[in-house]
């Protein structure tokens, strides 16, 4: 497949929701200009290239306007990856070649413009990527059991760390009173201002006013806990059932259905949609100003304290105590972004100390195979 070869491909899989006879073209799945220059400048021209649509212990997906492949990674590059990033994720363009029928192998991974991440669930030191190439990040939140604001700005922080775009859903409006439910869409804006809310219900419905944030070309990504309607949201805006669900169980007021692994989906109306299974943690592994961003306004009165290594919590002539003594900063947000704080610095502390035992290590297996070698003569 080539850039000028595929515009005039029909789409033949059905986990794509196209109108029966609508053609699907490269562009439909997110290529663009920039990543044409992308494929010439990163010597990929010679290969054919596609997008990551789902994973599964390494083994990709890959996505054409003509067909899908079952794809893994060259040898090559499986030896020489020292991180995560080294290996695809969904979302991902890659350039990939066809050994058998269906069958590839990837040579290589586009530099990607957006990358969501996470701390690796029971690792201190090592991060999940869950997506990447993403525009905006869909932050699904029931407003019955699980609703959580510390859990919200979490994710916040996870999107604003990749300068995605957030939209926030409150989803099972119906399982609420009006007051109750007003009550909520307060904190969340007092605690999170300029961040679009929207209000959705399997029962009330309000999935049109999510339509105008869903745009053609743009690619969202589902994240939420299990059980809150990401597959219910992403079936309203599909208008089909791209994910199988339930009745809703009566003990724990959550669907029977989760999403097992990540997947990405085309709508009819061209947007680009992953889903992703639920997640219980949402560990901060933030190294490109996601908190700050997030606490925004906790960050504009710590520009003003006297000190410059002020921590915020005692010191004399600190503008962050002073705003909220005063009101201006919410006490719940406070203690919240105290509490991040100290996770980012673990993690950014724990990463130091494993890359240097890392970098002990090699040393120490350099000097044995030196040892070898002088031994052998």
């Amino acid at each position: 497949m080539r850039w000028k070869d595929v515009q005039d491909t029909p789409d033949r899989n059905q986990t794509f929701y196209f109108q029966i006879n609508q053609q699907m073209t490269i562009e439909d799945l997110g290529y663009n200009e920039v990543l044409e220059d992308q494929r010439k400048e990163n010597g990929f021209a010679a290969f054919d290239f596609g997008r990551i649509i789902s994973e599964h212990k390494e083994r990709y997906t890959i996505k054409t306007p003509e067909a899908e492949y079952e794809a893994e990674l060259l040898g090559r590059l499986r030896f020489t990856a020292e991180t995560r990033y080294d290996f695809p994720a969904v979302g991902d363009w890659v350039a990939f070649s066809e050994y058998d029928e269906g069958k590839a192998l990837i040579h290589g991974i586009f530099p990607r413009y957006s990358v969501i991440e996470r701390q690796a669930v029971g690792k201190s030191s090592d991060v999940q990527i869950i997506a990447t190439n993403i525009d905006y990040g869909i932050i699904v939140q029931a407003v019955d059991r699980d609703f959580n604001l510390n859990r919200l700005e979490r994710y916040l922080i996870i999107c604003n760390a990749s300068r995605v775009s957030p939209i926030i859903v409150l989803s099972k409006i119906d399982l609420v009173d009006e007051k109750v439910l007003n009550e909520y869409i307060g904190s969340v804006h007092t605690r999170m201002k300029d961040v679009p809310v929207v209000c959705v219900s399997h029962d009330a419905g309000g999935y049109k006013a999510l339509t105008p944030y869903i745009k053609k070309g743009k690619t969202y990504c589902l994240l939420g806990s299990s059980g809150v309607g990401k597959s219910t949201l992403l079936n309203n805006l599909a208008g089909a059932d791209v994910m199988e669900t339930s009745e809703i169980s009566t003990s724990v007021n959550k669907g029977r259905h989760t999403t097992s692994h990540r997947e990405l989906s085309v709508l009819e109306n061209g947007a680009i949609i992953i889903d992703n299974p639920g997640m219980r943690e949402v560990g901060i592994s933030d190294s490109n100003q996601g908190l700050e961003i997030t606490f925004d306004t906790i960050m504009e009165y710590a520009n003003q304290c006297k000190y410059s290594d002020c921590r915020h919590v005692e010191e004399r002539g600190c503008a962050v105590l002073a705003a909220l003594e005063n009101g201006e900063i919410d006490e719940a947000a406070y203690d919240n972004f105290r509490k991040l704080e100290k996770e980012k610095m673990y993690f950014e502390a724990n990463k130091i100390d494993r890359k240097k035992k890392e970098k002990d290590f090699g040393k120490m297996i350099k000097n044995i195979q030196k040892d070898r070698r002088k031994n052998k003569y």
